[in-house]
């Protein structure tokens, strides 16, 4: 057998010269290879390139940025980051390259975990980068705790917040138009300040001793010191460079108009905070999608979708926060969708994870909110009728399941609207300025006296004997619903309804001895909730049986949608009578709530049971319905309230209290650098775009495909998330004040924080240019944040006295 050869090498003979590399083959790489595409190409096309080419390290102007957001400014090139693992695997040269495990290309560069640190000085040098944002935040602490409790006053909008979180405390129902996540943690703060909720927060009254409201402000303006430190963490998985990171720390720090809504017993502070929460776990996750399902993956995805829960659990502003992940997430999906490489079982699980964390564990975090809500609110308060009568059956100090069960003539009744958000039939003195002119019908949300009607016959049926045989209310009876406190009847006619047009006008008509056939209901049975069908029942119970009202003469229903009238019918909901028979129309139908009659033996409350799930929509439908309610009225002039176009400049702001000689008073208005520059850089951020747009069309190279990936990204956050967050409230109904730019505010900062970033920090100029330019732009933001600080601290004194703060002629700081 042939033994098997070996080769030795003697190295080269002396004497002979070195060869060049013209005497070596040289080997044609593919396109696609990095180091082809990145080293060889510049030279390889430029005789075929037109003469205003640059090459890249001309044209980008880029270097590396060390910063604790990125090793190479953009992702500008990295050689790690382009790296393609070769193996051959014994074959020859020509075999297809093996990519390595695919990196984005935008966001924070990744860098491997250093190795455990042997020593403490080892320790402090690996985490050195923890520092700043630790001094910010020890800043932070004192801009928000400074002089916090200085005014001993209920201050702007403490007067609802606090008195929510009292009802919390004493575990009364009440209705707001906000979802209960951060009412409750307003309750939560007074429980653990000692505060027992018996203080009733009216505006502008002095706090008594045993109320803890600088502890409680305290622990509101937590929420405003962590702001800084999400700030900072965002900008660096954004990639930004250290001298961006520190100034968008220093924006959120200086910013006065966020420094005030901190310090006080408000949802804001906690708003801000779970939107910079949602922001900064996006950009976690993101920078986790080169390793797709993995554990780190899955957790920053889930958290991401945990905070967009909290965010829309505190105020529906939230959902703009959730429309910019919603963007990022069809945008990252679709690229997806667009990889040839990826599996249909990979596909699949992508969109089953987004599905799963981002829509479901959100909407399972804000029901969670609302079985809270209703488990801690268990005694009867002043909203319970704002809920369903069965709801409000179960609560402690309510006696509807103590009311008589069955229905009987001459039964004195309250009649609940049961379609989403309806309220109970309501009538009061003053009569429709338009239409018929008769006293007014509406619904109404709270308990009233002008809630009560009595079941009567007919006028030409024998007159109501109070002490005569009892005689059960019927499916098919008609009836008179005569208005307890003033004895006029539910009547309605062919005049047109005040807001819905098409529909009947309902009103109040006549007297205990004047009326007209016009005042005939029939009486339609839907269904019992215990009972079933109709068909089952014997006799209409109170709470259980869904009613409809029939009118008589003209064939229409009575109906109560969440139409809401002007101020004449002081923003109630409409109520008329529509000609459309729909039987599964839930405006038109109606149900007994309170029911007196002393005839009747009392309920029992075992027989009443309210489910979750229609509960939480019931509420959901009436918060809705109450927030349309508040729009602007005309006839008045609210000097606090502003229109979005006032907010970007900084036309207006808001005085958050009185404004009397004698009180401190804080000012509600943003630090001017910030807000201007910030809008600036959003118009800036757009010319810019489409100038790099006609660049590329016409073959200039300006940055890199990763530098403008990146380029991209960070701008459709912070343009996206500006953009998503302003103009919505042009579409709204609803009345406006500056406090509700603030959350957007915040992308305007990292808008701006980004164009520094490209054009200066990242950019190749010298280190002493860039000291220079971060100096500017921090004195220039310190500045203005000292010069107005007594906004945000409180101001004491005449404010007349006060010199310097009228920047714009527009804001009202200033007594006439």
């Amino acid at each position: 057998m042939r033994p098997p050869q070996v080769q030795i090498d003697f190295g080269t003979p002396p004497g002979t010269p070195p060869r060049t590399s013209s005497e070596f083959e040289e080997i044609p790489y593919p396109a696609t290879h990095p180091f082809y595409s990145t080293n060889s190409q510049s030279y390889k096309h430029e005789e075929s390139l037109p003469l205003h080419h640059m090459n890249e390290d001309t044209s980008t102007r880029r270097r590396v940025a060390r910063g604790p957001g990125s090793s190479g400014g953009f992702m500008s090139g990295d050689e790690h980051e382009n790296e393609m693992h070769y193996d051959d695997d014994g074959k020859d040269v020509y075999s297809k390259l093996r990519p390595a495990r695919s990196r984005i290309s935008s966001g924070r560069v990744h860098r491997p975990p250093p190795p455990p640190p042997t020593s403490i000085s080892e320790f402090i040098s690996q985490n050195l980068e923890h520092l700043p944002p630790v001094i910010y935040t020890l800043l932070s602490c004192w801009t928000r705790f400074h002089k916090i409790g200085h005014a001993n006053t209920v201050v702007w909008d403490e007067a609802h917040f606090g008195k929510f979180g009292s009802h919390y405390l004493k575990r009364e129902f009440y209705f707001d138009v906000h979802p209960p996540l951060g009412k409750m943690l307003v309750g939560l703060a007074g429980l653990l300040s000692g505060y027992d909720g018996h203080f009733e927060f009216k505006s502008g009254v002095a706090y008594d001793e045993n109320v803890p409201y600088v502890a409680m402000r305290v622990m509101m303006a937590t929420f405003g010191v962590a702001l800084v430190p999400l700030g900072w963490y965002t900008a660096v998985e954004l990639g930004m460079s250290s001298w961006s990171c520190h100034l968008v720390a220093l924006m959120v720090l200086c910013d006065v108009a966020w420094l005030a809504i901190s310090r006080f017993i408000l949802l804001d502070s906690m708003l801000l905070f779970f939107t910079f929460t949602t922001v900064f776990l996006l950009t976690k996750f993101h920078n986790q999608q080169y390793q797709s399902f993995s554990f780190d993956w899955w957790m920053w995805l889930a958290f991401t979708g945990i905070s967009i829960g909290c965010v829309t659990s505190v105020k529906w502003i939230g959902l703009f926060v959730t429309a910019v992940v919603g963007l990022y997430t069809i945008e990252d999906l679709w690229e997806k969708f667009g990889d040839l490489r990826m599996t249909n079982r990979d596909q699949i699980r992508h969109w089953a994870a987004r599905v799963a964390c981002l829509i479901v564990l959100p909407i399972l975090v804000y029901m969670l909110s609302f079985k809270l809500h209703f488990l801690i609110l268990n005694h009867s308060g002043p909203g319970d009728s704002t809920m369903s009568s069965l709801f409000q059956a179960h609560l402690v100090g309510n006696d509807f399941g103590k009311n008589p069960r069955e229905i009987a003539f001459g039964s004195k009744i309250t009649l609940k609207g049961m379609g989403w958000g309806g309220g109970l039939l309501h009538s009061h003195v003053q009569t429709y300025p338009v239409g018929s002119g008769q006293q007014q019908v509406t619904c109404y949300h709270y308990k009233d006296d002008n809630n009560h009607w009595t079941v009567l016959p007919t006028w030409e049926a024998p007159e109501y004997n109070p002490n005569g045989e009892l005689q059960f209310l019927q499916d098919g009876d008609v009836i008179r619903l005569q208005h307890v406190p003033t004895t006029r009847h539910l009547h309605s006619h062919s005049v047109a309804a005040p807001v819905t047009k098409l529909n009947n006008e309902v009103s109040c008509y006549g007297n205990s001895t004047v009326g007209d056939f016009h005042d005939y209901w029939v009486v339609e049975v839907v269904d019992d909730i215990k009972q079933g069908t109709k068909e089952q029942m014997t006799n209409i119970h109170s709470l259980t049986t869904r009613l409809r009202f029939k009118h008589q003469a003209l064939g229409c229903y009575l109906y109560a949608a969440n139409a809401v009238l002007p101020q004449w019918g002081f923003k109630q909901l409409e109520v008329s009578c529509t000609k459309e028979n729909d039987p599964e129309d839930m405006h038109t139908y109606w149900n007994v709530e309170s029911h007196w009659n002393d005839r009747l033996p009392s309920g029992d409350a075992k027989f009443y049971k309210s489910p979750f799930l229609r509960d939480f929509w019931h509420l959901n439908v009436a918060m809705m319905t109450s927030n349309n309610a508040l729009i602007p009225d005309p006839d008045k002039e609210d000097i606090l309230a502003s229109s979005p176009t006032d907010w970007p400049w900084m036309r207006l702001g808001l005085r958050m209290c009185g404004w009397g000689d004698d009180q401190t008073k804080y000012y509600l208005l943003g630090t001017p650098v910030i807000w201007w520059g910030g809008t600036a850089s959003l118009i800036v951020s757009v010319i810019v775009f489409c100038v790099y747009l006609l660049r590329h069309q016409r073959k200039y190279i300006d940055m890199t495909p990763q530098q403008w990936d990146h380029f991209l990204y960070v701008g459709k956050i912070a343009g996206y998330g500006w953009f998503l967050h302003y103009f919505p409230f042009f579409i709204m109904g609803r009345v406006t004040y500056v406090h509700h730019y603030l959350p957007t505010l915040y992308f305007s900062v990292l808008m701006l924080a980004h164009l520094l970033d490209h054009f200066i920090f990242s950019a190749r100029w010298k280190d002493s240019t860039k000291r220079v330019s971060f100096g500017i732009c921090a004195f220039l933001i310190v500045g203005n944040f000292w010069w107005f600080r007594g906004m945000a601290w409180g101001i004491d004194g005449p404010i007349n006295d006060y010199w310097g703060l009228l920047w714009r002629k527009t804001w009202n700081i200033y007594n006439a």
